[in-house]
Order: structure tokens, then sequence, then C-alpha cells
């Protein structure tokens, strides 16, 4: 049994690796919540959360992850079990939509193109 549990709790750790050093190549060091901007000497504190909350949708273009820090994400994750607990979570039903906001959504219009 303590093995069983030793090896999904590595497994995990590895899996987690893996995506939050693609998250961090492919997004902003910033959380997608707040704005907070992260340096290397506080990266520690951004964390990779899964849009969908499903730790095994790991899609490589990063479209199920945010970055967040750890407050914003422990936000997301408690807001997330109320609307579980509230009935919220019916099968088939877009969470994301509910959960969810995307900070980033408007820039792209406010970007200027440069004529070569």
């Amino acid at each position: 049994m303590r093995r069983a549990i030793a090896e999904a709790r590595k497994a995990a750790a590895e899996r987690e690796k893996g995506y939050r050093e693609q998250s961090l190549k492919i997004h902003p060091w910033v959380c997608a919540r707040c704005g907070r901007e992260f340096t290397r000497k506080n990266l520690h504190l951004l964390t990779v959360h899964h849009k969908d909350h499903n730790h095994d949708n790991n899609p490589a273009d990063g479209s199920n992850w945010e970055n967040l820090c750890v407050y914003c994400h422990e936000n997301e994750h408690r807001r997330y079990l109320d609307y579980v607990e509230g009935g919220g979570a019916e099968a088939g039903q877009n969470r994301e939509t509910k959960l969810t906001h995307s900070p980033f959504a408007k820039l792209q219009g406010l970007a200027v193109k440069k004529d070569s």
C-alpha cells in the first residue's frame, strides 16, 4: 500500500513538473487573475492551473493551463469547490465559462502593427 501511494505521488510530481515547465515557457510570468508579475526570484509562487480542473488534460499548446499566483490559485479552487457543492457541476455543463476570467483577452485588439 505504501509503495503504491509513493509511486502515485512520484508520478503526480513528474506530471506536474512537466506541464509547469511547459506553461512557464508558453505563458508570461504574470498571474492571469491579479496581474502580479514574477521573476526568477519569486517564480516558485506562480502555479499552473488547469482551467477544466482535469490534471490529466495537458495539451501541448497550453490551452488548458493558466498561470496563477498561489493566492489566486487557492481562490479558484475554493470557488470551484463551492460551485460543485452548490450542485453546479452537472455532467456536460461547461464549467470554464462560469469559473475563469481572461485578463489578456483585450490585449490583441490594443496591439499596433508596425509597417516594415
